[in-house]
C-alpha cells in the first residue's frame, strides 16, 4: 500500500515502531526522534492534515530509517512578539476606532483569544510569569526591583529560554522582555539588545526631562525610527536576514515593543489618523460601589510626569481625551513596526515554518473606575490580547476559551516537541496548561478558572497591613480575596463582579452571594497560599515599598 493510501494513525505508529526497534538509536540520535515527535504529533492530532507539510517535517532521510541525523531546520522556529502596557484595543477584538492593520491580519492568520488574561497587571512580575512559567503569588515575587535569582531558593530557576536553548534552539531578545532593570542573562543565546536613543523629539520636551519623566504625550514629526521601537523593529528584520542564512539553525526570537508604554509618543502621522472627537471617555469613572477603599489604589505613574493640567485626579475631560487618543496613536505605531517585522519574515520564505506570538503583557485603565495606568485586579488592567499562528494552525480562528500568561511556556514547548522541564525551583512546575487542544479545535477548554494577583496595603493611623488581592476569575465572575498571607479566612474582604450583569464593575456583589462566594473561594483555596513578597522591597502602590533610590536618567522611559 503506498503512503497515500495509508491513514495518519498507521502512518504515525509505523515510524514509531521502526525507531522503538532500537531504544539505542533514540538515545544516540535524541534530536532525531523530537523531530519525529515533533511532525507525528501535528500529523496524529489533526492539527494539520497536509502529507506535504508532514514529510517536510519529518525529512527523507529520517523517513527511509537511514540513520542520518534530521535536519534541525526542521524544527519549528518561534517569533514571540511582547507589547508593552497593550490592552484589546485592536480591530481584530472589535475596537471600531483602533487602526491597528497589522495585528489585525496576524489575527487573521491564525487563533485570537479573546478570553486571556495577565497573571499580575504591572510589568516586571507578568515577564517573569511569561519566562517562568509560575505565577507571582506562587513565588511571592510582585515587584520591579527583585530579580529572581538574587533570591537564594530561586536561583537556579529555569527559563523558558534556558529549555530552548537547552535542545539546540538559538534563544535571543530585543527590546523589552524581562523589565527593564531585571534581564535575565542565562536566558539569551546573545545578550539582550535595546536600541539607544531619547525618549522625545521636540526639543523642548528633551529639556524638560532632567532626568526625570517628561511630558505624557508628542507627535513628533519623524521617522518611524527616530523612537525606540522603530529601531527594534529594523533590527528584528536584520537579525531574522541573518537567520536565512543558518537555516539548520532553529531559533527562538523575542521581539519586545514598548509602545503604547507612557508616554504616549509616536510619530506625527499616527496621531493624524485619529480625530480626537472619535474618542469617547469612559461611561463609568468611579470606584466600584461596596469595593474595599485600597482595591483600586493611586494612579501614581502618570502623576509622575510633567505638564499636567492638575495636581489631583480627575483629569479635565479635554486633557483625558488627549490621553486616550495618545495610547491609540502608540498602539498603531507599534502595529507598523510589528506588520515589518512579519512581513520580513514572510519574505524570507520563513513564515511556513514558524510559530507567531503576540502577547501584551497586561491591559491599562483609560479613565474607567477614574483610573489611569495598570495595578489592578479589576478588567481592563488584566485582560490581554494573544494570537497565535503558524504551521497547522487554521487561519481565522477565535476562541472564547480562559487562558492566562502562564500557559504560553507549556504551549511554546509542546508545539516544538519538548517535552515539560523541570523548573530548577524545588518544590514547584509549571502553574499553566498547554493550549494545543485549543489551538487545534477553538471550542476545546483547558481552563476552568485563570488567576492573578496584586499586592496592597490597608493603611490606618497605627497598622499597616501587606494585603495581598488572590482572584479567581472564570466565564462570568471575577471574586478577589484580600488578605495577608497565611491569616485566617476570616479576616478577608471579597470582591465578587457579575461581567454578564455589570461588565462595568460597578457593584460589588460579594454581600449578596454568599453562596457563589464560598464556591469561588474554595477555588481559590485550593491553590497554595499566596506567599509575601520575596526580599526587601515590594509592588508599586502596594505598601511594601521602601523610599526610592535616585534613579539615573532613563532615556528609554521604561518605567513601570
Amino acid at each position: 500500500m503506498g503512503i497515500m493510501g495509508k491513514s495518519r494513525k498507521r502512518i504515525g505508529q509505523e515510524y514509531v515502531a521502526l525507531f522503538l526497534q532500537d531504544k539505542s538509536k533514540i538515545k544516540q540520535n535524541f534530536k532525531m526522534f523530537n523531530s519525529l515527535s515533533h511532525a507525528i504529533f501535528f500529523w496524529e492530532k489533526g492539527i494539520t492534515s497536509d502529507m506535504t507539510r508532514f514529510v517536510q517535517i519529518v525529512g527523507i532521510g529520517l523517513m527511509l530509517g537511514g540513520g542520518g541525523v534530521a535536519s534541525a531546520a526542521q524544527r519549528p522556529n518561534i517569533l514571540f512578539i511582547a507589547v508593552d502596557d497593550l490592552k484589546p484595543v485592536l480591530g481584530c477584538y472589535g475596537d471600531k476606532v483602533a487602526k491597528t492593520p497589522n495585528m489585525d491580519k496576524l489575527a487573521a492568520r491564525g487563533m485570537l483569544f479573546e478570553k486571556a488574561y495577565v497573571n499580575q497587571a504591572v510589568c516586571a512580575p507578568s515577564r517573569n510569569s511569561l519566562m517562568l512559567g509560575i505565577r507571582p503569588q506562587t513565588m511571592g515575587l510582585y515587584d520591579l526591583k527583585t530579580y529572581f535569582r538574587d533570591i537564594p531558593v530561586y536561583s537556579n530557576a529555569v527559563s523558558m529560554g534556558q529549555t530552548f536553548m537547552k535542545n539546540g534552539y538559538e534563544v535571543e531578545s530585543l527590546g523589552k522582555i524581562y523589565h527593564a532593570s531585571l534581564n535575565d542573562k542565562p536566558s539569551w543565546s546573545v545578550p539582550n539588545w535595546e536600541s539607544k536613543g531619547e525618549t522625545y523629539a521636540i526639543e523642548e520636551n528633551r529639556a524638560a526631562m532632567k532626568g526625570e519623566k517628561g511630558t505624557t504625550t508628542e507627535a513628533g514629526d519623524v521617522a518611524d525610527n527616530y523612537y525606540q521601537d522603530g529601531k527594534i523593529a529594523e533590527e528584528a528584520m536584520a537579525r531574522l536576514r541573518a537567520k536565512k542564512e543558518k537555516p539548520d539553525q532553529p531559533f527562538m526570537m523575542m521581539v519586545g515593543f514598548h509602545k503604547p508604554h507612557l508616554p504616549f509618543v509616536a510619530p506625527k502621522k499616527y496621531w493624524d489618523q485619529f480625530k480626537p472627537e472619535q474618542f469617547s471617555l469612559p461611561e463609568f469613572r468611579t470606584a466600584p460601589e461596596g469595593s474595599p477603599a485600597y482595591a483600586l489604589g493611586e494612579s501614581g505613574e502618570i502623576m509622575q510626569y510633567k505638564k499636567l493640567p492638575v495636581e489631583e485626579l480627575p483629569f479635565p475631560d479635554d486633557f483625558a481625551r488627549h490621553l486616550i487618543h495618545g495610547y491609540y496613536a502608540a498602539t498603531s505605531y507599534t502595529d507598523a513596526q510589528i506588520g515589518k517585522v512579519v512581513a520580513a519574515l514572510d519574505e524570507l520564505g520563513m513564515a511556513e515554518n514558524t510559530f507567531i506570538v503576540l502577547w501584551g503583557d497586561h491591559g491599562w485603565h483609560l479613565g474607567d473606575h477614574g483610573k489611569w495606568c495598570k495595578h489592578t485586579n479589576y478588567e481592563q488592567a488584566t485582560r490581554i490580547p494573544i494570537l497565535i499562528s503558524g504551521p497547522g494552525i487554521k487561519p481565522g480562528q477565535r476562541t472564547t476559551a480562559l487562558i492566562e500568561t502562564v500557559d504560553l511556556y507549556p504551549t511554546l514547548l509542546e508545539l516544538t516537541g519538548q517535552s515539560m522541564p523541570e523548573t530548577g525551583i524545588a518544590g514547584m512546575g509549571l502553574d499553566g496548561k498547554s493550549l494545543v487542544p485549543i489551538l487545534k479545535d477553538p471550542n476545546q477548554k483547558v481552563n476552568e478558572y485563570v488567576f492573578h494577583a496584586y499586592p496592597r496595603a490597608e493603611k490606618s493611623d497605627d497598622t499597616k497591613r501587606k494585603l495581598i488581592g488572590r482572584a479567581v476569575r472564570n466565564d462570568r465572575y471575577r471574586l478577589v480575596e484580600w488578605k495577608e498571607p497565611n491569616d485566617s479566612a476570616e479576616k478577608a474582604a471579597i470582591e465578587l463582579y457579575d461581567y454578564q450583569t455589570d461588565p462595568l464593575e460597578k457593584k460589588n456583589l460579594a454581600e449578596q452571594n454568599p453562596e457563589l462566594v464560598a464556591q469561588l473561594r474554595a477555588v481559590l483555596a485550593k491553590l497554595p497560599e499566596a506567599k509575601p513578597q520575596m526580599g526587601d522591597e515590594g509592588a508599586p502602590e502596594s505598601g511594601y515599598e521602601k523610599k526610592a533610590k535616585k534613579k539615573k536618567k532613563d532615556k528609554a522611559g521604561s518605567g513601570e
